[in-house]
């Protein structure tokens, strides 16, 4: 098969198109062949280095695919060989066939193409398990989302809307502001010509935000903080600001904040498959009536996942990246 790996760390021209064997399905997994493959942040960090893949996951790099079971054990899922799915995987996706758990493997929703269904599962699981289930967002509760115009950010905004909160978002620009405002975001904040922790504060009258999905980190934490509710939650999810900062544990104590985080990648597929649970009966359906869709910038062919990589590096996107393998 053609795959794409990381000759070495470095810039998007590490990424060689390659030869692969075909890899093989163990007890509980199926092999896919792809016709998509998502691309996230989490792929660049891994091309420069910074996130090698957990033990026993494939090199390649990929966390997310469409396409069609060939073969396996689709049945421990209630799913059948040449079902058409999404997956979220451990690694692996850049290529035309990769190994899924069958537990995190969900049909393509009715209405969606092979190219959407893959910028599903990496951006609704990390959503999903982080708002809606780590930090609580209950109804009524409000919601700021840092980096509003990514895939992560597009994703948070559309679903939390579809679930009746006021969103909150902050982007680079003006435009991006103008973007996610058109998903449904109750109203973007340019993070480079306003303060995020006024604007906020201005548009809740001073009470702030419920929950907050984050990053950033570093010198976002004492903002955040500034910026949530009593009995807020801020939960963590990338460090693209860096991994320290200041944080004031008396303001935790007296407001009752928590302040929590995660990373989906090693968890154990029982976990993950848990999620998967909790998207069908709860979010698919309203991928299948049309009430939420991803939103993609751009599809680049397989062979040309450097350029893909490059408008990553350069935050040009809004929405998702998505590899065609076919």
């Amino acid at each position: 098969m053609k795959a794409i790996e990381i000759t070495k760390p470095g810039g998007p021209d590490v990424l060689r198109l390659v030869d692969r064997p075909t890899p093989v399905p163990g007890t509980g997994e199926v092999l896919i062949e792809v016709e998509a493959a998502g691309v996230n942040r989490p792929d660049v960090f891994q091309r420069q280095g910074s996130y090698p893949p957990p033990d026993g996951a494939s090199d390649l790099p990929g966390l997310e695919v469409a396409g069609r079971i060939v073969s396996g054990d689709p049945e421990s899922a209630g799913l059948k060989i040449g079902d058409d799915v999404c997956a979220l995987i451990a690694g692996g996706g850049y290529a035309q066939y990769c190994v899924a758990p069958a537990g995190q493997c969900l049909p393509v929703p009715s209405g969606l193409s092979m190219t959407e269904a893959a910028a599903l599962p990496e951006t609704y699981f990390t959503v999903w398990s982080n708002v809606f289930d780590r930090a609580a967002l209950a109804s009524g509760e409000t919601l700021l989302v840092h980096g509003g115009a990514s895939g992560i950010g597009t994703t948070a905004i559309t679903l939390a809307r579809a679930f009746g909160h006021a969103v909150y978002a902050t982007a680079g620009s003006d435009e991006r502001v103008q973007a996610i405002e058109a998903l449904g975001c109750t109203h973007g904040i340019n993070y480079r010509t306003q303060d995020f922790v006024e604007e906020i504060r201005t548009l809740t009258d001073g009470r702030g935000v419920d929950v907050i999905l984050d990053m950033v980190a570093g010198d976002y934490l004492p903002r955040n903080i500034e910026t949530l509710a009593d009995d807020g939650r801020l939960v963590i999810i990338a460090q693209l600001g860096g991994r320290r900062g200041t944080l004031d544990c008396r303001e935790v104590m007296r407001r009752r904040l928590t302040v929590t985080g995660s990373t989906l990648r090693a968890r154990p597929v029982a976990v993950k498959a848990s999620i998967a649970r909790a998207l069908r009966e709860r979010v698919w359906p309203l991928l299948e009536a049309g009430v939420i869709r991803p939103r993609i910038h751009a599809t680049f062919p397989l062979a040309d996942a450097a350029l893909a990589h490059s408008m990553m590096d350069a935050g040009e996107q809004i929405g998702k990246i998505v590899l065609l393998t076919r």
